[in-house]
């Protein structure tokens, strides 16, 4: 950081370290035996589309991969904001494989110059709950390098109780993000 950059109150972004997501599978075993939330199988990396060849070339890279694992089920949709959502489903659930997956997304998406574009990444988690399920997003910032709970309700309301007390479970295996304000709500995410 230079000296007018000081002066000016700007600050450098936090690198995203993306092997971060590989202490996923820990704290999964973790919020099932703290909260009884059990991973979905489902999991998405949220990026900004950028135009050209290069990006397309990328998003193709990505899905020749992500179909060479034959338990992934690959979609790929748009949210309401324009953000691109690569999702993978499992039919059986298996954290490190859906976290290698989701990896793969990051890192070549990172790797061909993408990787500001780059928004988060959500893996699902769910249990029981009354009257209904709970639904859980374990949400991990790449301009923060940190992770949040999101825990949608309907009516695009949120389970407050419950994400404090994943934030709670998972302090000390994850960097949990920890300004509130940054704990984004993502409605539209095609998982949990």
């Amino acid at each position: 950081m230079g000296f007018f950059d000081a002066l000016l109150g700007r600050t450098k972004p936090v690198q995203p370290n993306l092997d971060a997501l590989f202490a996923i599978p820990s704290a999964a075993y973790t919020l099932q035996a703290a909260l009884d939330l059990r991973p979905t199988g489902a999991g998405a990396v949220a990026f900004e589309q950028a135009e050209g060849a290069g990006a397309r070339r990328s998003q193709d890279e990505i899905l020749d991969v992500l179909h060479l694992e034959p338990s992934i089920t690959v979609t790929v949709t748009r949210d309401e904001y324009d953000y691109t959502w690569i999702v993978c489903r499992q039919d059986e659930t298996d954290p490190a494989a859906l976290v290698t997956g989701l990896h793969a997304i990051n890192s070549t998406l990172s790797d061909n110059g993408f990787g500001p574009n780059l928004l988060c990444t959500v893996i699902g988690f769910d249990g029981p709950g009354v009257p209904a399920r709970h639904r859980l997003g374990l949400v991990y910032l790449f301009k923060r390098g940190t992770f949040y709970p999101f825990a949608p309700l309907p009516g695009r309301r949120r389970d407050n109780t419950l994400e404090l007390q994943v934030r709670a479970a998972l302090s000390g295996e994850l960097p949990i993000e920890p300004d509130l304000e940054r704990w984004f709500p993502v409605w539209d995410a095609p998982t949990p």
